[in-house]
């Protein structure tokens, strides 16, 4: 990730146009550039003209007489890599190639693309393209894009794959006036991508929220870096069609948008619609919604838009009720409040006056359908006098092309969401509730883990090593159940039998009812093959049933390797659910975990969620949520379940995902539930030689960090990379600081380390920060914090800023020198050129730290 030389493409001072391409294109962009108001020298390059516009035109790039800090370059894409060059050598930082890509083979494309970006590296000059339109930032009086209409002034970014979104969101924009900062067509991003202008927009202080239309993402781990880093700052909304081809699952996509903190919407007139509804999100703190309106009929369709999108109708104080006993009919249900179609000024106010303090409600939606008894402009003006220290979110549905036009006028000026519909406002309100569950991923704290778990790798490793030597791409069940094993995952116990007669000599072992399964690693669903038989209660019966899977077999599949026969001793349901979670291919997100309704009519059912890798218990328990099933697991008053020890399991198979790279498929179905846990009686695996290190989107735990530490003779620490679940230890850690400490470390006055800070000092993307602590003995949240040195880098990966705070008891001991040392080596590691900040272990100490660590300047802070 990288924001180097960004201001240079979209702060520049001078500008050069290599022209000799597609005329129009030329005459477009400089038409635009003038008009636009840009202050700075443009200057034309070009072999044919004397001027452009009116611009004097320069033979050569040699033959400007400034350095352009931009160039904008429409000559076709065989002359660019020599063009880079020379731009590079008179100064250019930043050039924006409007030559088109179609056409070119792809060998010789790739082949330009390589030259291109060969030619800009010695000049970390930046490239925006090829195949791009431009960009405009109007607050900068910069127009270098081929759009015919001039961009409005505002504070929405939005960055787009396609140049006729662009051109369609610029028409939608104006025709509303609406307004942008920012309004980029990445074009083919051959160097800078999405995540390098989601980091620029995230620092820009004139941006209050970025939206995206996205059709693929390259680099998913630079992606989701990224995107959560600009998501904690400010709301990104993102347009991707559903069925791209080429692409990964769009549940994929789905999993993803949602870890990163973003909204997905469905069509490009919802993404600008969405920048005004979020306005609301900071009143929304739940889904209960009161529908307030004078027609039975469109609360009805909004009512049905509200379970179809899983929100609910709020249920109404006592007080409530009784209040609107006197508006509404005897015997009506309370909420939708349906005052009745002769309903007047009046009635809405008093309506709105019991919502609106009801502390059940969450939001509150008003439809007013065209009626002649009452004015709906009067209707909004009441609702508007209502808006000042209202403590939940409105949102209002006006219908009507000419009789709501005013009112929706009224209401949009005072930035209240209004619509035509009630269905599209309903919509909206869900879409509130759906980007503030997002962001609560990215700021919740997770539970720590129920129990401790210690995965026997080595054990796992050496049976996917014996496979995958011996030519197998799968393991064989007995196999996959040792697999689950030694990763703590409870498993039913499993017998190896080669032939009929070992099976019945093993169930005489097991000495109780058993199931026999064959084992094939041709063979995906044993049951479609008469492959499974349970209640054998015999030795002879289990031969008899092995025999005959095994005639079975050979006769509905004769070229099928037979690997042998798993043996089982039949587990009680007990009223049991069968769900089924393992690893599905996310392409290049890399491996995700799926967790849904399991049994032999799963794939029917199709009740499957999706999540990125790694997990802790609250993204585990998100996951699942996700799923139909969830609600019967969660609810089920009589079939209890154990869904912490679900999401244990979901945790355990994410940390094999991180541990065994040559893991391509897990299925584990069916995992029995109940009210005592969980136990795996199947499981599928299938492998892959050794993938690449970053073949995950979320960089996860470096467990290589982790070390012993010894700050005296009596008390041993752990020294490891901070975790979420460390958030109450680090809480206590801080409230036994000084205010003076506090003041120092924290640049102001604090009593104690909020959420939302503990959060974002424990709730780390270790691809571009990191933080280590030193702890004593238990689970992480539980064990005590003595020690924590933060490093957090800027996007070019060149400086970072350090933090360290140490308990006093500790500092005497040598802690806080170590924890320097150890995030230095880190920052070295990384390729980081200088570190800066500052601590709470007071002036003095910091000082002595610094020295001892080799800082110039021990104390020097922001």
């Amino acid at each position: 990730m990288t924001i180097r030389n960004l201001d240079y493409l979209f702060k520049p001072d001078t500008i050069a146009l290599i022209c000799g391409g597609n005329g129009d294109s030329e005459a477009i962009i400089i038409r635009n550039l003038m008009n636009g108001g840009f202050t700075g020298p443009i200057m034309p390059v070009d072999t044919k003209r004397w001027a452009l516009a009116g611009a004097l035109a320069y033979r050569d790039i040699a033959s400007l007489p400034l350095a352009p800090a931009l160039a904008i370059i429409a000559r076709p894409l065989k002359e660019v890599p020599v063009l880079i060059q020379q731009l590079g050598e008179r100064g250019a930082r930043a050039a924006v190639l409007i030559s088109e890509t179609r056409g070119i083979p792809q060998t010789e494309r790739e082949t330009l693309f390589q030259a291109i970006l060969d030619a800009a590296e010695p000049y970390l000059l930046r490239v925006l393209g090829p195949a791009s339109q431009g960009f405009s930032v109007p607050l900068s009086n910069l127009n270098v894009s081929l759009n015919r209409q001039s961009l409005l002034p505002g504070q929405i970014a939005f960055v787009t794959e396609s140049g006729t979104i662009a051109q369609t969101a610029l028409d939608i924009g104006n025709h509303y006036g609406f307004g942008f900062s920012h309004l980029i067509h990445l074009g083919d991003s051959l160097d800078v991508d999405l995540a390098d202008i989601l980091d620029y927009l995230a620092g820009d202080y004139r941006t209050r929220a970025i939206l995206l239309y996205l059709e693929n993402i390259g680099d998913a781990r630079k992606f989701m870096s990224a995107a959560r880093h600009a998501a904690r700052v400010k709301p990104v909304i993102v347009l991707k069609p559903r069925r791209h081809p080429e692409e990964p699952d769009d549940a994929v996509y789905d999993a993803a948008f949602r870890r990163a903190g973003l909204l997905r919407v469905e069509d490009n007139d919802e993404l600008l619609q969405m920048v005004e509804v979020l306005k609301a999100a900071k009143l929304l703190h739940n889904d209960r919604l009161a529908i307030l309106g004078n027609s039975s009929s469109m609360s009805l369709l909004a009512t049905d838009t509200l379970y179809h999108f899983g929100g609910r109708l709020a249920q109404f104080s006592e007080a409530t009720q009784q209040g609107l006993e006197k508006l509404i009919e005897p015997n009506a249900p309370p909420n939708p409040v349906d005052l009745g179609d002769q309903a007047d000024v009046k009635a809405y106010q008093q309506a709105l006056d019991l919502l609106l303090a009801d502390p059940g409600v969450d939001g509150v939606l008003v439809i007013k359908t065209p009626s002649a008894l009452s004015d709906a402009t009067a209707v909004a003006d009441a609702l508007i006098q209502r808006l000042p220290n209202q403590r939940c979110c409105v949102i209002a549905s006006f219908p009507g092309p000419i009789t709501g036009q005013e009112a929706r006028r009224h209401l949009l000026e005072r930035q209240v969401p209004t619509y035509e519909t009630a269905s599209g406002a309903v919509r909206a309100f869900m879409r509130i509730v759906q980007y503030k569950r997002n962001q609560s991923l990215l700021m919740e704290t997770p539970p720590s883990l129920p129990e401790e778990f210690t995965a026997d790798v080595a054990a796992a490793r050496a049976l996917i090593a014996d496979s995958l030597a011996s030519g197998r791409r799968y393991l064989n069940e007995y196999e996959a159940m040792q697999l689950l094993a030694a990763y703590c995952i409870p498993v039913a116990e499993t017998r190896f039998a080669d032939s009929p007669a070992a099976a019945a000599a093993a169930a005489a072992d097991l000495s109780q009812p058993v199931a026999l399964k064959i084992m094939s690693p041709d063979i995906g669903a044993k049951s479609q093959i008469g492959g499974v038989v349970r209640y054998l209660n015999t030795p002879e019966a289990v031969g008899q049933a092995a025999a005959a899977m095994l005639a079975q077999l050979h006769a509905v599949a004769p070229a099928a390797k037979f690997d042998g026969f798993a043996l089982q001793p039949i587990i009680p349901r007990e009223g049991a659910y069968e769900i089924a979670l393992g690893v599905r291919s996310g392409e290049r997100f890399g491996p995700v975990i799926c967790f849904g309704q399991g049994g032999t009519e799963a794939e029917i059912i199709n009740d499957m969620a999706y999540g990125l890798p790694p997990l802790n218990m609250h993204l585990a328990r998100e996951i699942m949520a996700q799923t139909r099933l969830y609600q019967r697991l969660r609810y089920s008053l009589l079939r209890r379940a154990d869904l912490n020890a679900v999401a244990l399991t979901l945790v355990k198979v994410s940390q094999m995902v991180i541990d065994l790279g040559e893991l391509v498929e897990l299925d584990i179905n069916p995992l029995r539930l109940n009210a005592r846990g969980v136990v795996a009686l199947d499981a599928r695996v299938q492998l892959a030689p050794k993938a690449p290190a970053h073949r995950l989107a979320i960089r996860p735990y470096p467990k290589e960090l982790e070390e012993t530490l010894s700050p005296n003779d009596e008390k041993e620490l752990l020294l490891r990379p901070v975790l979420p679940e460390d958030e109450p230890s680090l809480q206590a850690l801080v409230s036994r600081a000084s205010p003076e400490d506090l003041r120092l470390r924290f640049f102001q006055p604090i009593r104690e380390l909020s959420h939302q800070m503990a959060a974002a000092l424990t709730q780390i993307d270790y691809h571009r920060e990191m933080a280590l602590v030193a702890v004593g003995p238990g689970l992480p949240g539980k064990a005590e914090i003595y020690g924590i040195v933060n490093l957090s880098a800027d996007p070019n990966g060149e400086r970072a800023e350090y933090s360290i705070i140490v308990d006093r008891a500790m500092m005497r001991l040598g802690l806080g020198n170590l924890l320097m040392r150890r995030i230095i080596d880190y920052a070295r590691r990384r390729g980081i050129g200088e570190i800066y900040g500052g601590s709470i272990a007071g002036k003095q100490t910091h000082a002595a730290i610094g020295s001892r660590a080799g800082f110039r300047h021990p104390y020097r802070s922001r």
